[in-house]
């Protein structure tokens, strides 16, 4: 062998050998060779609708929303393979669930919260969870999944099971071009309820000019009416500030069970203006969302203003949005009013949202290959 094709070998076998050391370094960081990017999606923003929260770390993708609606109507995701998101979060109910408090998990026990509904969640930008206790939905995913009345999953678990489904593999390799993980998944999940907009009610096609007439005479007085007394926290065209009120349905926060869950936002911030307060929901599609709060107490919109027009328990920390100019608490309404602000809040009602078939179960009458 001459010198120089010496040299060669002597490349070569360098090459090889870093190329391996490549590979593997990619193997222990889970990904996985594909040469095709996945395929970047854009959302459609209603044009008056403000811009969404730019999420750079996780960029929506066609690959990634399909893999987020997979996951999330899969009760592969919890301990006992019988619970999924969808089980607490329906489609024709705004993707709540229609309880107060739900026990469809898998101890069987009630959870201390209400399931709140997934809407416009691409704008929300003060936290999630009814006290904000997760600061985007990349890791508020981890909350249901792990906890222990909800799905009850191991993360080690979940990596475990979607690492022998054939159809995850292929579908995170599409996705992200890596292996199936927890942090994946909850990618993919969070991608997925970004897709979850609602902008196509009556009040959307009268607030765009595209059908002046959409609005009966009562419900434009209800619009109103909305806009006057409940735009303080109901503001825009969110229907939500995205932020957390102490709206006065309790007076006592002495309740320190269950790690604070009864103390609301405080039990995150430790401020203590924050005891009793709670994110404010969206008022879109709310008429198919009952029942009512953080513990959905109130089964009718009918109660839910009563207690706004009267039944203000007055605090410390009850929001002064909560009270008139002679600091007395309640918004006034007549029950002219109130009856105007229901025919509005009718008027909000999305079906096309609630029955769009790529938010719905992929896996009905579907025979997966697992």
């Amino acid at each position: 062998m001459n010198k120089n094709r010496g040299l060669q070998v002597g490349a070569i076998i360098c090459f090889v050998v870093s190329v391996l050391m490549l590979s593997c370094q990619k193997e222990q960081q889970g990904t996985l060779e594909n040469d095709q990017a996945p395929t970047p999606l854009l959302l459609k923003i209603p044009p008056h609708f403000p811009r969404p929260i730019e999420m750079p770390d996780n960029p929506l993708t066609v690959e990634g929303v399909h893999l987020g609606r997979q996951l999330f109507y899969d009760p592969l995701l919890s301990a006992n393979m019988q619970v999924s998101c969808a089980s607490c979060h329906h489609q024709e109910r705004a993707f709540a669930d229609g309880v107060a408090l739900t026990a469809a998990g898998v101890s069987g026990k009630k959870l201390e919260r209400h399931s709140p509904t997934l809407i416009n969640l691409a704008w929300a930008d003060q936290g999630f969870f009814w006290d904000g206790g997760a600061k985007n939905l990349e890791s508020q995913a981890f909350g249901p999944l792990t906890h222990a009345d909800e799905m009850g999953m191991s993360l080690v678990t979940l990596a475990n099971r979607l690492m022998a489904s054939e159809l995850y593999v292929n579908l995170f390799q599409q996705a992200f071009n890596e292996k199936p993980s927890a942090q994946g998944a909850a990618k993919a999940l969070a991608q997925f309820q970004r897709t979850l907009i609602s902008a196509s009610s009556r009040y959307d096609s009268y607030r765009s000019g595209q059908d002046m007439q959409a609005l009966t005479a009562s419900e434009q007085r209800g619009m109103h009416l909305v806009i006057q007394k409940c735009g303080g926290c109901h503001r825009g065209e969110l229907f939500t500030d995205n932020a957390f009120h102490n709206n006065g349905i309790d007076d006592d926060f002495t309740d320190d069970s269950n790690e604070w869950i009864h103390r609301g936002r405080y039990r995150i911030s430790f401020n203590p203006g924050d005891l009793g307060a709670f994110k404010t929901p969206t008022l879109r599609n709310i008429t198919r969302s009952a029942p009512y709060m953080h513990d959905g107490r109130f089964t009718s919109l009918d109660q839910v203003l009563q207690h706004y027009r009267s039944g203000i328990k007055h605090s410390p920390v009850t929001d002064r949005l909560l009270y008139d100019q002679n600091e007395n608490p309640g918004i006034a309404m007549s029950d002219g009013e109130m009856n105007d602000i229901k025919s509005f809040l009718e008027a909000l009602t999305d079906e096309i949202f609630l029955n769009e078939t790529n938010f719905s179960n992929p896996h009905k009458n579907e025979n997966r290959k697992k």
